[in-house]
């Protein structure tokens, strides 16, 4: 259902580019004694037998990291609708206490999201240098550029374990910005993307099932705007004679999204360091990633993990 008459939205969550081209207002930098109290709480979780599907926030106890935690959280969810946390000390840490200072860290703004029937929480995104053949293999799976999409979450975490040779910046838009320029330009558009769509479910169904889903790309939560986008999904769900054609409407709507989002004056762009962790509130931001290129080295390829978060109070 959509508000009638359609408003513009008017928050601290609607930004330009301009208002954001000084990486100091969203960079966070982890002090010593902060990485220490990180480092020690992920090994007392460790040594306590604790893993990422028994740890809680009540075990990973962060006092010194308050006021950044804080500061973090209200950003996400009261202002701009992101942050980057840079300084997460990876060389001090294993692969096992990596994961548990990172869903550690994540306790504190959310409950993290089971990606699968196995209990895992953490996924890795890199080039697996294999085809795209078809939408089976997601684009996260390769190097090459991801539009602007949302995740369907409320927090989105990405810890960089290592970036990529070249390439691969991360671009953000304020969802609301971009909700507002398209209601200024075609307001019918808008309306339009409250309809639903058919989204493809990229060869993952049950057997027996529909190979793509209905969902609108707009909806409003609690009187406010909200995106559920990757365009790629609705345009691959056209492959399946059995989902209903997109309307010139619909393509057009989803077309137009596109072009705002990617308009240089909307964006800005985030190059990744390792031990940096990008926070996006699902709800504020839009976001994509540019093609990279990556080293020969397996060991020296672009591998960033991803966390999805459901937002407490």
């Amino acid at each position: 259902m959509t508000i009638s008459p359609i408003s513009p939205v008017d928050s601290t969550s609607m930004w330009r580019g301009a208002d954001m081209a000084d990486p100091a207002v969203w960079t966070i930098h982890l002090t010593d004694a902060e990485q220490d109290e990180l480092v020690a709480a992920a090994e007392r979780a460790e040594g306590g037998g604790l893993n990422p599907s028994t740890l809680t926030r009540a075990a990973f106890v962060l006092s010194g990291l308050s006021a950044t935690l804080e500061r973090c959280a209200d950003d996400l969810r009261s202002g701009r609708g992101f942050v980057l946390l840079r300084g997460i000390p990876v060389d001090r840490l294993t692969p096992t206490t990596t994961a548990l200072a990172y869903i550690g860290l994540g306790l504190h703004f959310g409950s993290p999201v089971c990606l699968d029937p196995t209990g895992r929480f953490l996924n890795d995104i890199r080039d697996e240098r294999v085809p795209r053949t078809g939408p089976g293999v997601r684009i996260s799976q390769t190097n090459g550029r991801q539009d602007f999409h949302t995740d369907q979450v409320d927090i989105v975490g990405l810890l960089c374990l290592q970036p990529a040779k070249s390439g691969g910046q991360s671009r953000l838009v304020s969802a609301h910005a971009v909700f507002n320029e398209m209601l200024a330009l075609r307001p019918d558009l808008v309306e339009v993307l409250y309809q639903r769509f058919w989204w493809d479910r990229n060869d993952e169904q049950p057997p027996g099932e529909a190979p793509s889903y209905p969902l609108s790309v707009l909806s409003d939560v609690d009187g406010i705007p909200r995106f559920f986008y990757i365009g790629w999904y609705i345009r691959d769900a056209q492959r399946h004679p059995e989902t209903p054609r997109l309307t010139a409407a619909q393509s057009e709507a989803i077309d137009l999204l596109e072009v705002v989002a990617n308009k240089p004056e909307f964006r800005i762009g985030m190059d990744f360091e390792r031990g940096d962790v990008q926070l996006l509130n699902d709800a504020k931001i839009i976001h994509s990633r540019e093609a990279y290129e990556d080293y020969d080295d397996p060991v020296l390829r672009r591998h960033l993990l991803r966390l999805l978060l459901r937002q407490t109070a």
